[in-house]
């Protein structure tokens, strides 16, 4: 593992999130680990692929997606598998092919390498405000619920672990059931607002999130229109 785990300096309870850093370059993880460390996040570190499945308690994930074990978009969908924390991937691949593909395999975000920490930190707060809501309410539609305080559903009293995107597009949906919700309207809420990449990715995480809530009409697709909830039963 390279620099060091969060509880030998900070407390994982006491701090604004957890934070692991998956990156095999030292000194960029050392400027990380500062930064967030300024900033009130516990922080750990890891430098491999094998490592990253290990910490599925962590908040965010910062993935290099160039590891040396294994390649970072296939530890993305394997640690989505398991795991409902943010991902936010950091990397010098810039192409639009390859910010799809993260995506695709579950990642929140993507930032190229180079970049500020200014940003980053940014991008951070970002996945944390969508993973966690401060409101209070509860949306009920049928038996599923929407929990906007921990950023928790369930269904039929059964918690169904979501993605942060995954969660934000279920709140976006259950907060008028029956009205169809544009796809740009849900990615203006689930997503960044300067978010540019394709619209598909929305469709992935619709269909993850069918089967995550195991009602697959539940979530209707309205042709040319956008997507809304379903009748409850």
């Amino acid at each position: 593992m390279s620099g060091v785990s969060a509880g030998q300096d900070q407390s994982w309870d006491d701090c604004l999130a957890r934070v692991l850093i998956a990156e095999d370059d030292p000194a960029i993880t050392t400027q990380l680990m500062r930064g967030l460390k300024l900033a009130g996040y516990a922080v750990s570190s890891v430098a491999t692929g094998s490592e990253v499945l290990d910490h599925p308690a962590a908040d965010v994930v910062l993935l290099d997606l160039g590891l040396p074990d294994i390649d970072g978009v296939e530890v993305c969908r394997l640690f989505r598998a398991r795991s409902a924390a943010a991902v936010i991937v950091i990397t010098a691949r810039g192409e639009e092919s390859d910010r799809v593909l993260a995506l695709d395999q579950g990642a929140d975000d993507y930032l190229v390498k180079p970049f500020g920490l200014a940003e980053l930190l940014a991008r951070v707060r970002a996945v944390l405000r969508r993973s966690r809501p401060a409101d209070g309410e509860l949306l009920r539609h049928g038996d599923l619920v929407v929990d906007l305080r921990t950023g928790k559903a369930s269904v039929a009293g059964q918690d169904v672990p979501l993605t942060p995107k995954e969660f934000g597009i279920l709140e976006c949906l259950a907060s008028d059931p029956g009205r169809v919700i544009s796809r740009e309207e849900i990615m203006d809420q689930a997503w960044d607002a300067h978010w540019y990449g394709p619209m598909k990715v929305l469709d992935v995480h619709v269909a993850s999130l069918r089967r995550k809530l195991g009602r697959p009409g539940l979530i209707e697709t309205v042709y040319g229109r956008g997507f809304r909830l379903a009748g409850s039963r």
